[in-house]
């Protein structure tokens, strides 16, 4: 896993609330066990007409906005099935922050342990983020984990929580395991200890 710490982007706004994981990416695509590719389909049904050209007014297809690694979504984000294609699909379109008001929690995990943070704002940060974003869609924003912030230019700092874990599986790009691999040897010590009792 990539390490997340702080790092700046322009953003995406897809302002929709309830975005499950079928439109995130759609289930005839997940018949493939690799995350390979899967980014070429995030939100294909949305993206794409149907004989495969791209719909040149949907908002990731405009230029404006090719590059962004932030997506502002809507409320609800992630809801639906279980299905960490989702999450691979964002990160394979190289999208490193998905801002919403609130998402579904195993969304949220799965994003986590694919170095997608999930940025849940308050509601009034997240209108005024939206209402910047309209008025100048070039905005760039900075995420900055460390101090769990979202930074606006000229404006407060927007500031967002995080369990304490995943923040610290975030910035050592590790998944839960890989937290445990770092112990190894202090587990190895503890079965010695133990299996001589």
């Amino acid at each position: 896993m990539e390490k997340f710490t702080r790092f700046s982007s322009r953003v995406v706004p897809l302002l929709v609330d309830n975005i499950d994981t079928d439109q995130i990416i759609p289930a005839r695509f997940l018949k493939v066990t690799d995350k390979q590719g899967l980014g070429d389909n995030l939100f294909a049904d949305w993206r794409f007409n149907a004989d495969g050209t791209p719909r040149p007014d949907f908002v990731l297809n405009m230029p404006a906005h090719r590059g962004a690694q932030i997506l502002l979504a809507g409320d609800n984000f992630g809801c639906g099935s279980s299905r960490e294609h989702a999450p691979w699909a964002l990160a394979g379109f190289g999208f490193r922050v998905v801002i919403s008001t609130s998402f579904a929690d195993i969304f949220s995990n799965n994003a986590m342990k694919n170095s997608i943070l999930p940025l849940a704002l308050a509601a009034g940060d997240h209108a005024r983020l939206a209402a910047l974003l309209g008025a100048d869609p070039r905005t760039e924003l900075t995420v900055d984990l460390p101090s769990q912030a979202l930074l606006v230019p000229g404006g407060a700092a927007m500031r967002f929580p995080i369990d304490g874990f995943a923040k610290t599986c975030l910035l050592n790009g590790v998944d839960e395991l890989g937290y445990l691999f770092r112990f190894t040897e202090e587990i190895e010590a503890f079965e010695r200890t133990t299996s001589r009792s």
